[in-house]
C-alpha cells in the first residue's frame, strides 16, 4: 500500500455535500485506526445514509477501490458488518473464498487480511475497514480497539449531522426572512405606485409571478427596482 492519504468521494452521494465537521470526523477515525489497531497497515470508513453510501475516507489513495468493488458487486465483508451488526473479517485474502473479487482486488494492492466493523444510528450507519499486510494479523485485540474507534467516531458524526442539520434550518429562516422583507417593501411600492391595499398588492405580484414563470421573490425585487410601474406594465 502506498504510503499517502486520500479523502476521496463515492462516485455517487445521495443526499448533498457533508458538513465540514463530517468530512473531518470521517478521516481523524480512519487516521486514528491506522495508527491505532494492532496490525493494521491502512483504514478505509464509509458513511452509509438511508443505505446509500455518500461518502468515503481512507489513509492509503489505493483503499477506495478496495470499497468500491464492494458496493459495485453488491458483496463483501464491509456489505456483511453492515447487515448483521457483527465484525466481518478476511484472515487471508489469499484463501477468501466468499468474496473472491474483493480478495482478487486486496491481493493486488498488497492487502493480505481486513476487518471491517459496522456503527448504526438511525438512518446513518459508519463502516470502519482495517486493512493488514500479512495474513491473519487483525485479531481480537485488533477488534476491541476498533470498536471503540467506530462508537467513539459514529458518536462523533452524529453530532456533526445534528450541527449540519441545524445550520441548514438556520440559513433557511434567515432566506424565508429576507424574502419575506423584500415582499413588504415592494408591496409598499406597489400600495404608493397603484393606490391599492396590501392584499391587492400581493395579489398582483402574484398574477405576475404566475404568468412569468417567476418566484414572487423575483418579482417583488424587479418592482423594487423599477419603483413600481416603469418597466412591468402595472396599470
Amino acid at each position: 500500500m502506498e504510503d499517502a492519504t486520500s479523502r476521496p468521494d463515492l462516485a455517487h452521494e445521495a443526499t448533498g455535500p457533508l458538513s465540514t465537521g463530517e468530512t473531518s470526523a470521517l478521516n481523524e477515525l480512519v487516521a486514528d485506526a491506522a495508527r491505532q489497531v494492532p496490525a493494521c497497515s491502512g483504514a478505509a470508513a464509509v458513511l452509509w445514509r438511508d443505505g446509500e453510501a455518500v461518502a468515503l475516507a481512507a489513509s492509503h489513495p489505493s483503499l477506495p477501490e478496495l470499497i468500491e468493488v464492494q458496493v459495485r458487486l453488491g458483496r463483501g465483508p464491509v456489505l456483511d458488518a453492515l447487515a448483521d451488526g457483527e465484525p466481518a473479517g478476511c484472515p487471508d485474502t489469499l484463501e477468501e473464498e466468499r468474496w473472491p473479487e474483493y480478495a482478487a482486488t486486496a491481493l493486488r494492492q498488497g492487502v493480505r487480511c481486513s476487518l471491517s466493523l459496522a456503527q448504526r444510528a438511525g438512518a446513518e450507519a459508519v463502516c470502519l475497514s482495517l486493512f493488514g499486510a500479512r495474513p491473519k494479523m487483525l485479531g481480537p485485540d485488533s477488534v476491541a480497539v476498533a470498536e471503540r474507534l467506530i462508537a467513539f467516531g459514529g458518536a462523533v458524526l452524529g453530532i456533526a449531522s445534528e450541527y449540519g442539520e441545524a445550520q441548514r434550518t438556520a440559513r433557511q429562516l434567515r432566506d424565508a426572512a429576507e424574502s419575506r422583507a423584500v415582499v413588504d417593501q415592494a408591496k409598499g411600492v406597489l400600495m404608493h405606485a397603484l393606490g391599492c391595499s396590501a392584499e391587492e398588492a400581493l395579489q398582483r405580484m402574484r398574477q405576475i409571478s404566475q404568468a412569468g414563470n417567476l418566484k414572487v421573490t423575483d418579482v417583488a425585487a424587479r418592482i423594487i427596482e423599477s419603483r413600481g410601474e416603469a418597466g412591468l406594465g402595472l396599470r
